[in-house]
């Protein structure tokens, strides 16, 4: 047998082409989990929530997430916290190891990395995907972060590049661990950044040419990015807003690189039995907010307000609740409804969070679910 031939080699033995992945199924709105692997989740609060950062709780949801016929388990990728009170995200589950043991306990959901391109060298990012693309039975998914906050870069002795080389430099990472994957023998690779003789990488994904990808860039520079290289870009925008969006990053794909890209967003989803309990829920997240954790990440993203009070607030408080997404807030039915908003404004999947991860995912299913397929969002 050749190495050429090692493709083959797996838990499938052939190989499955990328778009076969089941992320690209029939559903109208595709679905997943988010954030579930990092300490506050999707929120940044001290009010009371059974969720913790244990794995039984990581494979309870995903193998709820699972039998729920959800498409995607995605990671939020965390080396260092955020300071202010609840020191968000401090604990966290690193993230290829975290996806292996989640595809060994799953059998149909996606499960993803979050990988941040400027410490995981393309070796060895190009080695784990496979090993994990073979555990989960070609199953595998990554989201290429490009390395946003500088406290990350620094933990590993980086500079911190400027925004639109960050781009370039993961541009160079993507095209090296791409000939890692699809390349058949011994080649050098001498680019900007990476320099690499006799490199090779066996065996080979079972996606052939390459697991599936995910980047959330939203500036020129990342939407660019995402235009010519993943299969989802990953948005948070108000509603009205996302059609243009959505339009412009499409016909960016086609016109330029003559391919497809599907668009999705995150949110927070709070859903109980009337929408005054929810509103409470909602508003109990606000009250115990983290404030200067959320301050923290402003700062980072450079989100300046462009006036007084009230405004800085609302960031401030979308980044509490939500990191900066929608928030899905109601009854069944009225989180329904704003599901198929988001799906009417152009969206082709959401994936999303929960305060208490475990129950919430779990009412989710037995009360929103139902619903999503009488609309004819979900089959």
């Amino acid at each position: 047998m050749t190495l050429a031939a090692h493709r083959t080699d797996g838990l499938l033995g052939k190989t499955r082409k990328t778009s076969e992945s089941v992320l690209f199924n029939d559903q109208k709105m595709k679905l997943g989990v988010f954030s579930s692997n990092t300490s506050g989740g999707i929120v940044m609060t001290d009010a009371p929530s059974g969720f913790r950062v244990t794995w039984d709780q990581q494979l309870e949801i995903a193998t709820t997430a699972d039998r729920m016929g959800l498409e995607a388990m995605v990671p939020v990728g965390r080396w260092t916290g955020f300071g202010g009170n609840t020191h968000v995200h401090a604990v966290c589950y690193e993230t290829y190891t975290w996806a292996a043991g989640l595809a060994q306990a799953t059998e149909h959901i996606g499960v993803f990395c979050t990988t941040h391109l400027p410490v995981i060298h393309p070796v060895a990012a190009a080695k784990m995907a496979t090993t994990i693309d073979h555990i989960s039975g070609g199953r595998f998914g990554m989201n290429l972060v490009m390395g946003w906050f500088t406290p990350e870069m620094e933990l590993f002795g980086n500079r911190q590049l400027e925004h639109d080389e960050r781009y370039a430099y993961g541009q160079e990472w993507l095209d090296f661990v791409m000939e890692l994957w699809n390349q058949p023998g011994d080649f050098d690779f001498d680019g900007r950044y990476f320099h690499s003789k006799g490199a090779h990488a066996y065996p080979k994904p079972l996606q052939d040419p390459r697991p599936v990808l995910l980047n959330a860039g939203a500036s020129p520079a990342g939407q660019r990015f995402s235009a010519r290289n993943v299969d989802v870009n990953l948005v948070a925008l108000p509603v009205d807003q996302i059609g243009g969006y959505v339009g412009n990053i499409k016909r960016m794909a086609r016109e330029d690189y003559d391919r497809d890209i599907d668009v999705w967003t995150y949110c927070l989803v709070i859903c109980r039995e009337t929408e005054r309990e929810a509103r409470a829920a909602y508003r109990a997240i606000v009250d115990a907010g983290d404030w200067p954790g959320a301050q923290v990440v402003m700062d980072t993203l450079g989100i300046q307000s462009q006036s007084f009070g009230t405004q800085i607030t609302q960031f401030q408080e979308s980044f509490i609740t939500s990191w900066g997404g929608p928030c899905l807030v109601g009854t069944p039915e009225q989180v329904a409804d704003q599901f198929a908003e988001l799906s009417e404004a152009g969206l082709s999947g959401a994936i999303f969070g929960f305060h208490d991860y475990v129950r919430e995912l779990r009412e989710f299913g037995s009360e929103v679910m139902p619903v999503l397929r009488k609309y004819g969002l979900r089959q």
